[in-house]
């Protein structure tokens, strides 16, 4: 079976999003083609190979509010699914639902996977809405990450009959066999992780305010374009000094700031923040997580009192409550880990959501095949 991943980015782009594109198109069997359509952040379009998968990328004038300028993308669209069993969507993607809109895809079935609700950009979201749900009604399968967004989704309540929730993953095996060398320095005392982008609704702002409450030394793994002004706030706030911006950091060197942790904490403020598949890389490594009441798929990935701690998102002092409490308690702390990692193993497993996947995949071409 040819399978088409259509995002609007690819790897090596970084983001939650594209790891699961990129988890889904290198892990099915060899009984299917991957292929992936995705833009270039701004280029020229060309042809690339990652890891045994085609992947094409269209020119781009550059990204606006997110998504990238790519004029030829419907056509791109459309050409490849001439040659496609299932054209699979990763939402949100105005990009891919407007090519898909005026280019089509003849009568390929079309699956999506809708990784979470548009958040930000309201005034677009109002032009765009009508069309996401035009695309919603054509698709034959929904994919849902979790219960909690399928459940809270304004946009996903009109099509619950032909939607399935299928979790992202981590892969166990690989992790398993893992040997990270110790981080290159001397850090006393217990250390927080924080691994993402530094972006608006990531709240690290509020993890900087409660490292002045905490005896601890905070690692804050990514980049983004508020890092300056972490910088400044954790300055201002006379932690600096226990707060490591550590920048980008390449996926093979990850393991070690894992392995280093005594506890992860994702401090989300916006439901853009959908699941945190972070999360499922720190509770693999038997972290326990410290994450926020969002009405995502976030607390239910780590859930209160059983993998972790939750807290009102915005709210330092109950960060800094929910980290004092863990890193006091090691009996606790601990044992939060083992069930994070049996968490992990019970619902989370690369294996389970590509046997998912491939499931709806043959549902959905033996339904195609009947009409």
């Amino acid at each position: 079976m040819n399978i088409l991943q259509v995002n609007k980015l690819y790897y090596p782009a970084v983001g939650g999003i594209e790891r699961a594109v990129q988890n889904i198109a290198e892990g099915l069997p060899e009984s299917y083609i991957s292929r992936v359509l995705a833009a270039r952040p701004r280029g020229l379009g060309r042809h690339e190979r990652h890891n045994s998968v085609d992947v094409f990328k269209a020119s781009s004038l550059g990204i606006l509010q997110s998504v990238p300028i790519a004029p030829s993308f419907p056509l791109r669209l459309r050409t490849a699914a001439r040659s496609t069993d299932i054209v699979h969507h990763h939402l949100p993607n105005p990009l891919g639902v407007l090519s898909q809109l005026t280019a089509g895809t003849g009568d390929t079935p079309i699956v999506a996977t809708y990784h979470s609700d548009i958040v930000r950009q309201s005034t677009a979201l109002r032009v765009y809405q009508p069309a996401l749900h035009r695309f919603l009604d054509c698709v034959d399968r929904i994919l849902v990450t979790s219960p909690p967004l399928l459940n809270h989704s304004e946009f996903l309540k009109p099509h619950t009959e032909k939607c399935t929730v299928v979790p992202l993953s981590v892969d166990l095996s690989s992790i398993d066999t893992e040997d990270p060398t110790p981080l290159d320095r001397s850090i006393e005392g217990p250390i927080i992780l924080f691994v993402g982008r530094l972006n608006y609704y990531k709240g690290l702002e509020n993890l900087v305010d409660a490292m002045s409450l905490i005896d601890a030394t905070l690692l804050v793994v990514g980049d983004g374009n508020r890092r300056a002004a972490l910088e400044q706030r954790a300055h201002d706030h006379g932690v600096s000094d226990r707060i490591h911006f550590e920048g980008y950091v390449p996926d093979n060197d990850l393991p070690s700031y894992y392995n280093s942790a005594d506890l992860f904490v994702l401090p989300s403020v916006e439901p853009s923040e959908a699941f945190g598949i972070v999360q499922l890389e720190a509770m693999a490594r038997g972290l326990p997580i410290i994450n926020t009441s969002l009405p995502t798929g976030v607390p239910w990935v780590s859930q209160d009192g059983k993998t972790g701690l939750t807290v009102p998102p915005r709210n330092a002092s109950a960060l800094a409550d929910a980290i004092s409490t863990l890193l006091v308690d090691d009996v606790r702390r601990r044992n939060y880990g083992r069930q994070a990692r049996a968490r992990v193993e019970s619902h989370f497993t690369r294996e389970r959501m590509l046997n998912d996947i491939q499931t709806v995949y043959e549902n959905v071409a033996q339904s195609e095949s009947f009409r």
